[in-house]
């Protein structure tokens, strides 16, 4: 998860309010402190986290609980509404036709963004493309030709030409009949005069709807000189806040831009092109605290699978069969890193419990899922459909086809079983699940 650091901090925090036996000012104050040092370590500014600190203190101790809330409850929506303040609200960014323009110091990851905005607005069914207008940096244009030919988006450069005014001006016409039109400009290791002009002009010929300046988080809370002297050059429209995934700083990064008034339009949260997300504030810090982002998780799924994918109807009416959990395994694959997706669910159904899985668990259990689709594959249809069919016999022919062992084989028999009887108790809870979100952000 990204900032994971931050988020089992926050998560200790408030699984110390749900554990107290009353909720007093010294349980408040024991959070806070918590909450205070987790934030400090995530690089926040000093004064950001003491006023919000003091807000929780007094908010939880003079404000009545909303009807039918009860005060653990409460404070924590508090604390969920004061990091809100602290994060800010993301950028509106429209699914329509629009022209981008991209700017940054040298080092962000300015390029790859660029890359990655124009794979997530394909994601979404618009027709994207960039124009390498990044003269000054060596390899800058066959770093984004590569990009874009890996991930099937419209590309337009010149190489050799070292007039970015003039590349742009022919890159917008060659992807005039594009939705989405991207302009990768070039970096600095400063802010330097020529930069400025360059920009401008640039600026002047693609009228750009958006202008987004790329940030590196691990520059933390210089994030906000940074973006203030952007802002003031081009007039800058969002920030997009890059390798999220890879520093303990990024709290100073979101909060520090956020100073600024400058709205967060998207977050880099790996290295691959899925690892972008459009910035949503609360989708963010509720899977800081634990509390999952289901909303995420079912547009990733809309994204990445079709109906023919799994059959929820079947799954939600408990008919789950090997054939179903061959479907799950495989739409699981489609839609990303196991972790990512586990990070999305709530504690208590992705959380396991609350249960924290280390980088190596995850990797064991991708690599077990990879072995039950082996072994499924050893199967026939009858087998496939009905799971009790499969004896002793069976399975030594299973494991023998499929190169496991026996064990192996009762493993998955196992697990099958495990998942059809989680999947009816799911059908039984999933609208309580919701209530129970909805109550708790007070949304």
């Amino acid at each position: 998860m990204v900032m994971e650091k931050l988020g089992d901090s926050l998560q200790g925090a408030l699984k110390k309010l749900i554990g107290a036996g009353r909720i007093d000012e010294r349980t408040v104050n024991e959070v806070v402190k918590d909450i205070q040092r987790a934030l400090l370590q995530a690089d926040v500014n000093v004064k950001l986290v003491m006023g919000m600190s003091q807000r929780i203190k007094e908010r939880a101790m003079k404000e009545d609980p909303p009807a039918g809330m009860n005060p653990r409850e409460h404070v924590i929506r508090i604390v969920y509404q004061e990091l809100m303040e602290i994060i800010g609200k993301g950028a509106d960014i429209q699914l329509k036709p629009q022209t981008i323009m991209m700017v940054g110091l040298q080092g962000s990851g300015k390029t790859t963004s660029a890359a990655k905005l124009a794979r997530y607005f394909q994601r979404k069914g618009l027709k994207a493309g960039v124009v390498a207008a990044d003269t000054f940096r060596p390899g800058a244009y066959h770093q984004l030709k590569t990009l874009s030919e890996k991930l099937n988006v419209g590309f337009y450069g010149e190489e050799g030409n070292p007039d970015a005014v003039e590349i742009t001006k022919h890159g917008l016409k060659a992807l005039e009949k594009y939705d989405i039109k991207i302009v990768d400009t070039a970096g600095r290791h400063a802010l330097e005069s020529d930069l400025i002009e360059e920009m401008e002009r640039i600026h002047a010929i693609a009228k750009p709807d958006h202008k987004f300046m790329v940030l590196d988080a691990g520059i933390g809370q210089q994030a906000s000189q940074q973006a203030h002297a952007f802002n003031n050059s081009v007039g800058i429209t969002g920030v997009i806040i890059t390798k999220l995934d890879g520093t303990a700083k990024g709290g100073g990064a979101l909060s520090a831009v956020s100073e600024t008034k400058a709205p967060i339009a998207f977050i880099g949260v790996g290295e691959t092109p899925e690892d972008f997300e459009k910035f949503e504030a609360d989708r963010f810090i509720s899977r800081l605290l634990g509390m999952g982002d289901l909303k995420s998780l079912m547009e990733k799924a809309e994204e990445s699978l079709s109906e023919e994918d799994i059959n929820v109807d079947a799954l939600m009416q408990g008919r789950f069969t090997l054939k179903d959990m061959y479907k799950q395994l495989e739409a699981m694959n489609k839609m990303g890193p196991l972790k990512q997706i586990m990070s999305m669910l709530p504690m208590g159904m992705g959380g396991l419990g609350g249960m924290k899985l280390s980088d190596e668990m995850f990797q064991a259990t991708s690599d077990k899922m990879k072995s039950y689709r082996v072994i499924m594959d050893s199967m026939t249809e009858e087998e496939m459909t009905d799971p009790k069919l499969i004896g002793a016999s069976r399975i030594k022919r299973i494991s023998r086809g499929s190169g496991c062992s026996p064990e192996d084989v009762r493993e998955l028999l196992k697990y099958h079983k495990t998942m059809q009887t989680a999947l009816k108790g799911f059908r039984g809870g999933k609208f309580n699940i919701q209530k129970m979100m909805k109550k708790k952000l007070g949304m």
